[in-house]
């Protein structure tokens, strides 16, 4: 008997992803049911369940998790040989159930509606609205730079600390709910990992634990990074999968939020992006303008370069590779090269809009 209920939660994985390959082709029917149905109900209910703690729940689960399945690993490792059936039976429902709760508490979210569609924007955009819109970012992080910093070639220290960041984060989403309600974020749970290090050398900032709905930050990354980081993570909370949609909604999130160093953050996050995207372009064009931003802005750059760079090991291009894996097969073809939409989106979001 209980190995027929195995074999019916085995046999489930299939129909799972069957129904997975369906949905890609009704984004509107996931977009209107899931994401903006079932999807906002758990969520919340999660963060209210979570969010208040002040460790991270996500974490020691995996910690727990990680501990049972090597311990049953190890407990069972003859039965490969003995029992087989049984053996594979066991995984198989394992995995159908891990690949249930995924799919149900956050991931059908990569099957939405891009998210140019639901802003009513373009998503091309051409070399001049690039080089347009870059001079137009320069100049306004130019000047906010020149507002906290002590000089234009003078990095930008933040005076707050990682915690304050994120309760202060929560502004920038208030605000930028008032001209898109999707995007409200409320109740908060975002914490530091308590992996960090380990995250740390797999050159990951952040993630978001599909299961608690917690959002977690890298604790080691530079603090000049962490109010964007903290907003990405937040987009994934809200519904938005796909890391360029995660970037973009982070970025503005902290962009319309009052606190400068907030902005500060955002603006230079999305010209970097438009910079990037320039070099690939044009090259000499890139380095002319590149000329025409602040040393101080530069050097902020440079200090999360270095931070990476100090970080890096074999295995990290193993892990990068893995998670592009994993973005290609959850509906983003693009995997992690995916900058040329982020500004597509920046781009066409500010075409009529002041910075």
């Amino acid at each position: 008997m209980l190995k027929n209920k195995k074999f019916v939660i085995t046999l489930f994985l299939i129909v799972q992803v069957l129904i997975i390959q369906v949905l890609k082709n009704f984004p509107e029917f996931v977009e209107q049911f899931y994401s903006n149905g079932i999807y906002v109900f758990i969520s919340k209910l999660m963060r209210y369940a979570f969010g208040w703690l002040p460790f991270s729940v996500g974490d020691i689960f995996y910690t727990l998790a990680s501990i049972y399945i090597i311990r049953w690993l190890v407990l069972n490792r003859k039965r490969i040989f003995k029992d087989t059936l049984n053996w594979i039976l066991d995984i198989g429902a394992t995995l159908s159930m891990a690949y249930f709760a995924f799919h149900i508490l956050w991931a059908y979210n990569y099957y939405r509606p891009p998210l140019y569609k639901s802003l009513n924007i373009k998503a091309e955009y051409t070399t001049k609205q690039l080089v347009d819109f870059t001079k137009r970012l320069i100049e306004k992080s130019n000047d906010i730079h020149i507002k906290i910093a002590a000089n234009d070639s003078a990095k930008v220290i933040m005076p707050f600390t990682k915690s304050e960041v994120f309760d202060n984060m929560q502004n920038g989403y208030d605000k930028l709910a008032q001209d898109y309600e999707e995007f409200k974020y409320h109740p908060s749970s975002i914490k530091k990992s308590i992996y960090s290090l380990p995250l740390t050398y797999m050159g990951f900032s952040g993630y978001i634990n599909p299961f608690t709905n917690e959002a977690q930050v890298d604790g080691l990354i530079p603090t000049y990074k962490f109010p964007t980081t903290a907003c990405h993570e937040a987009a994934h909370q809200i519904g938005y999968a796909a890391e360029n949609e995660a970037n973009f909604i982070g970025c503005l999130a902290a962009i319309y939020n009052e606190d400068d160093y907030f902005k500060y953050s955002g603006y230079t996050f999305g010209l970097r992006y438009c910079l990037n995207e320039l070099f690939r372009r044009d090259e000499a064009l890139y380095r002319d303008m590149l000329k025409t931003v602040n040393k101080g802005i530069l050097k902020n750059y440079a200090e999360v370069r270095e931070f990476w760079q100090s970080y890096e090991n074999p295995i990290e291009p193993l892990f990068e590779t893995t998670f592009d894996t994993f973005l290609k097969a959850n509906n983003q073809a693009d995997g992690m090269k995916s900058y040329s939409y982020v500004v597509a989106l920046l781009v066409n979001y500010y075409k009529d809009k002041t910075l």
